[in-house]
């Protein structure tokens, strides 16, 4: 952990993030953050390299950013790249343990994810588009909520990733894992009317389904932007973003089929416990029904 320099071992674990687990760029850059934040740290403390620390540093590190404020989730987050570091690196032979494992975070209360009503929705995407911008930026949230795209699956869509026969797409999720979603017939006829247009703004060897006004891959950040702008113009009461979106098509899906599995597969989740926050929300409006309609069941007022 010299310093001015990047740590050897740090570097090679994100250029094997990079290459041999295929991560985002925005994976590794989150790893790079908060993993190069505990190198600070371990400097200050006088800890030169990483086989020096220990369990008991790991838990000083946790019990000082806690007491900074820094949230239970950031906290977790941080230690799942520190192990993560470590796993790697006894990989290689260059450390004989894991301090990380075994620390324990605060505990964070689960927070359920927003949604939109179906109704909310509509409402919002049934409007004219005026320009090729607004075509494109219209096919985007069409799909973000037809097929529950993450952000950085929306943006790497090339024009050959979309079968227009078939009405699916192809898209590389976490972990560079390949799965075919299904696009609804009203993103199908908003794709085809920013296809029409989208030679106006590109030239032939640009493969991106959805480019800049410059045309070139447009960035996540434009689509966030260009999300929240066009909520606001709309009306909508709420700020909507990409993450909105999904969380929205998962909850109306599971709502209407029940099919957790088949929602898990359509969210790209390598784990169905991550799927299962979708339950609480479905039972969420199960028992807002039930407080609503049942005699016996009306909360005393």
């Amino acid at each position: 952990m010299a310093d001015g320099a990047a740590c050897p071992p740090l570097e090679a674990f994100l250029q094997h993030l990079t290459h041999e687990r295929r991560a985002s760029p925005l994976t590794v850059a989150n790893y790079r953050r908060d993993l190069q934040r505990i190198e600070h740290w371990c400097r200050e403390q006088g800890i030169a390299d990483w086989p020096q620390l220990d369990h008991q540093g790991v838990r000083r590190y946790v019990a000082w950013r806690h007491r900074g404020g820094t949230s239970g989730r950031t906290l977790q987050r941080e230690l799942s790249a520190l192990r993560g570091l470590f796993r790697y690196l006894l990989r290689e032979g260059l450390v004989g343990h894991n301090p990380a494992v075994g620390v324990r975070t605060p505990k964070v209360a689960r927070k359920l994810p927003a949604t939109l009503e179906a109704d909310q929705l509509c409402a919002l995407l049934d409007h004219p588009d005026e320009d090729p911008l607004a075509m494109r930026d219209t096919a985007m949230i069409e799909l973000f909520y037809s097929s529950g795209l993450r952000l950085a699956e929306l943006v790497s869509l090339d024009v050959g990733t979309v079968d227009r026969r078939d009405g699916t797409l192809t898209v590389v999720g976490k972990g560079a894992k390949t799965r075919t979603v299904p696009v609804g017939s009203k993103a199908c006829a908003a794709l085809e009317r920013w296809l029409a247009v989208r030679p106006t703004l590109v030239g032939a060897d640009e493969p991106a389904l959805f480019v800049s006004r410059r045309g070139r891959r447009i960035h996540p950040r434009t689509v966030q932007q260009r999300l929240a702008r066009w909520a606001q113009v709309e009306g909508a009461t709420r700020g909507v973003h990409p993450h909105l979106l999904r969380h929205s098509f998962a909850t109306h899906l599971l709502e209407s089929s029940g099919d957790l599995r088949a929602v898990q597969e359509l969210l790209g989740h390598a784990d169905i416990a991550t799927t299962q926050i979708y339950t609480h929300l479905d039972f969420q409006h199960l028992a807002a029904v039930y407080d609503q309609a049942h005699p016996r069941a009306k909360k005393r007022r």
